[in-house]
C-alpha cells in the first residue's frame, strides 16, 4: 500500500472538560490555553482522559479496549471482522468502519494485531495511521513483532511527527481480561511517562526496558521462556498420567514448590481437561519462536532449547493444531508417546 508522509504540524482542538483519574470523572472545565500558546498535546494527555483508537479487537485487544473505556477514556475500535467490536460497544465505546475513520480525531492509537506485516499495514498502509492521524498522536503498538521492524517503524513514526512506543504484552487472555498484563515497553522516557496512565489501565507490571525495539526483544525472550515451560508441564502431565497418580493433587503440590510457575497455574486445567480453546494460539507462538531464533542468529548467540521449541511449535502446526491454545503442545507429547489422537 502507498504511504504518504505526514506533516510535523498539528491543528489544535478546543480543550475537553477536565476529568479525574481513571475510574472517576470531574465536571470542572479546564481553563483555555493562553491565546499566544498552542495547547501542549502531551500535557493534555497527562491531565485529561484521552480519545483512543484501538485497532485489533481479538482475544487480547477486545478486553483491553473495554478496560480503557471503563477507565474513562473514549475508545473507538476497529477490527477486520466487525462483530469483534460488540464488547467495546456494550461498554460504551464506538466502532469505526475503517482505520482512517478510527484514527482521524484521536489522541492515542493503540494497535494489537498478529504480526509484523499487519502492523506495517496499519501504520504505513493507504489510509493508515501515518496518513490519517493527526501528527502528535501517540502510537502504542501492543503487538508482538520483530524487533528490527519495530525499530524501523519507530523511525518512520518520528519522522512523521508521531511519538511511538512498542509495548508488547504477556499474560494471555486471562491477563487481558483481568487488566493484569505484563507490558515490556520500548521507547523514550518522556513518551513512556505520557503513556503510563493508559498502560496502567490494562497492565499490572509496566516497565520501560530500553529504546525503540527493546520491548519486542524482551517479548521474544518471554515467549522462549513460556514455550519451554509449557512443554515441560506437558511432558510432566503425560509422565504422571502414565503412572496413574492423582493428577489434581500432583499438579497442586508441584505448583507449591520450585516447579511452580504462572504457566503451570494457568495451563494445568487446559491440559487435564484437554480443553485447548485458544487464549494464545499455537500459530502465534510459532511466529514468535521464529522471531526468537532469527534474532538469536543475528546476535550470534546459541539457543539450543529455543531451537527445539521452534521445531515443536512447527510440528504442532503441521499436525493441524495451529488454531489451538499453546497448551495444546500436550498433544505433541502424546503423539510422540504413541497416543491415538483421532
Amino acid at each position: 500500500m502507498a504511504t504518504t508522509a505526514g506533516s510535523a504540524s498539528s491543528t489544535s482542538r478546543p480543550p475537553r472538560p477536565t476529568r479525574a483519574s481513571p475510574g472517576s470523572r470531574s465536571s470542572a472545565a479546564a481553563p483555555p490555553p493562553p491565546p499566544h500558546a498552542p495547547p501542549d498535546r502531551h500535557l493534555r494527555r497527562r491531565t485529561h482522559m484521552s480519545r483512543i483508537a484501538f485497532i485489533g479487537l481479538g482475544i487480547m485487544g477486545s478486553p483491553m479496549s473495554v478496560h480503557l473505556q471503563n477507565a474513562g477514556h473514549d475508545v473507538v475500535g476497529y477490527n477486520l471482522t466487525p462483530d469483534r467490536t460488540a464488547d467495546l460497544i456494550a461498554a460504551g465505546g464506538t466502532a469505526a468502519g475503517s482505520i482512517a475513520e478510527a484514527v482521524s480525531d484521536v489522541d492515542v492509537v493503540a494497535v494489537m494485531v498478529p504480526d509484523s506485516p499487519d502492523v506495517r499495514d496499519v501504520l504505513e498502509g493507504e489510509d493508515g495511521v501515518f496518513t490519517s492521524a493527526k501528527p502528535g498522536t501517540l502510537i502504542i503498538d501492543f503487538s508482538s513483532i520483530r524487533p528490527d521492524v519495530s525499530a524501523a517503524l519507530a523511525k518512520q513514526a518520528t519522522a512523521h511527527g508521531f511519538p511511538i512506543l512498542d509495548a508488547p504484552v504477556s499474560g494471555g487472555e486471562a491477563g487481558a481480561k483481568n487488566a493484569a498484563l505484563s507490558i515490556m515497553v520500548g521507547g523514550t522516557q518522556d513518551v513512556f511517562d505520557t503513556a503510563k496512565p493508559i498502560l496502567d489501565a490494562v497492565g499490572k507490571t509496566v516497565v520501560l526496558v530500553g529504546p525503540h525495539g527493546a520491548g519486542q526483544t524482551v517479548k521474544a525472550a518471554n515467549q522462549l521462556i513460556v514455550a519451554t515451560n509449557i512443554q515441560a508441564v506437558a511432558e510432566a502431565v503425560v509422565f504422571l498420567e502414565a503412572y496413574g497418580v492423582d493428577m489434581e493433587a500432583s499438579l497442586e503440590v508441584l505448583g507449591g514448590g520450585l516447579a511452580g510457575s504462572a504457566v503451570l497455574n494457568q495451563k494445568k486445567q487446559n491440559m487435564l481437561t484437554r480443553n485447548f480453546d485458544p487464549g494464545f494460539r499455537i500459530d502465534l507462538h510459532h511466529k514468535d519462536m521464529g522471531i526468537v531464533t532469527s534474532a538469536a542468529r543475528e546476535a550470534g548467540v546459541v539457543l539450543p532449547v529455543g531451537a527445539v521449541m521452534a521445531q515443536l511449535m512447527a510440528s504442532a502446526r503441521a499436525n493441524g493444531d495451529g488454531g489451538l491454545d499453546h497448551s495444546g503442545l500436550l498433544r505433541g507429547v502424546e503423539r510422540l508417546s504413541g497416543a491415538d489422537l483421532t
